[in-house]
């Protein structure tokens, strides 16, 4: 394996055996950590992390990590950056890049964070876009791997809107992986046609199958992981909740969904942060104007003993470790 020097933007960018390496690579630092065993494998460096969404795991987690490998880090909020309003982004990341030994990029369009990585000297890490969030798919493979011991020829159901990062990535990884991907939603959410074509290209080579489900009870039956994420996300308007509510209920994961697999051991996983209870301010205001009392998932299943949504976010951590030391580091160091 070689990804010293590397981006890490997308997951269609590696292969099937270099994703496996990274969760490798992140089970063993996973660990180390847990056995109070150092691993400042990064000592010395410095990276820049750009936030224009926030983020709770995301910003912990590259922090923590960095930490962790010895780095230094900066933040850089939509406040502290001049990225895109004052200067190109070609221009910062030639500055960040002369300055940094990485930079990673949250925030809006998929064509933002490769114009970073085209212009930085140093690797560029991925955080979300809208279109992909490959360090939160490599959390969730870990996840799941500890769970069932493998991913190959697992049921993966994601329910709800499957047109953004999550819906698109969990694709993605699943082809990449072999594994059965089933997005259950109407149609109109599926994922874009052209990505769809490009994944069961990937499938036919790994064995993965992919299914597109709006009937529930189908898309269910025998599913070992199901997925689901806020039906609105950062920073789309308040207006379309209306919407998204009415499409979108009959697809809430609640006991009678996890029921549907007919398997006792299926998993909830949740990419955070959740809508299923009032104690947040959105869901307390949302589920106020439409009279519902959760949103994508109930407080039931998500406080369930097949809920592993925080093990997921411990995950991020470990799988964002991962990335930053193989992408820093020679492989054979690690």
């Amino acid at each position: 394996m070689n990804f010293k020097g590397k981006d890490f933007l997308k997951l269609l960018d590696f292969t099937s055996e270099e994703i496996g390496a990274l969760i490798d690579l992140a089970a063993s630092l996973k660990a180390k950590k847990k056995a109070g065993v150092p691993h400042r494998l990064c000592e010395g460096k410095n990276i820049a992390l750009i936030f224009e969404k926030t983020s709770t795991r995301t910003r912990c987690s590259f922090e923590v990590a960095a930490y962790d490998l010895g780095m230094g880090v900066t933040y850089l909020d939509s406040n502290g950056s001049q990225i895109g309003k004052k200067e190109s982004i070609a221009d910062t990341a030639r500055v960040l890049g002369s300055i940094y030994d990485g930079i990673e990029y949250r925030g809006y369009g998929q064509e933002l964070v490769e114009e970073l990585a085209k212009y930085a000297d140093v690797p560029v890490w991925n955080g979300l876009t809208n279109e992909f969030h490959p360090t939160q798919i490599l959390a969730d493979f870990l996840t799941i791997r500890e769970q069932f011991g493998k991913l190959r020829g697992l049921k993966f159901v994601y329910m709800g809107d499957a047109r953004y990062n999550m819906g698109n990535s969990l694709m993605v990884g699943c082809a990449k992986m072999g594994m059965d991907f089933t997005a259950c939603c109407p149609a109109k959410y599926f994922p874009d046609a052209a990505l769809i074509a490009e994944c069961e290209s990937i499938a036919a080579e790994t064995g993965a199958k992919l299914h597109f489900e709006p009937d529930v009870d189908k898309a269910l039956v025998g599913a070992d992981v199901i997925y689901t994420d806020v039906w609105v996300s950062m920073g789309e308007p308040v207006e379309v909740w209306q919407e998204r509510i009415s499409d979108l209920a009959p697809y809430q994961v609640n006991t009678e969904a996890m029921a549907k697999t007919g398997k006792g051991e299926t998993v909830f996983m949740h990419c955070l942060p959740s809508y299923h209870d009032m104690k947040t301010q959105v869901g307390r205001e949302m589920g106020e104007k439409f009279g519902r009392t959760a949103m994508e998932v109930t407080d039931e299943v998500f406080e369930s003993a097949q809920s592993v949504v925080f093990r997921e976010a411990e995950n991020r951590m470990h799988t964002i470790k991962a990335v930053m030391a193989a992408t820093l580091c020679d492989w054979e160091a690690l």
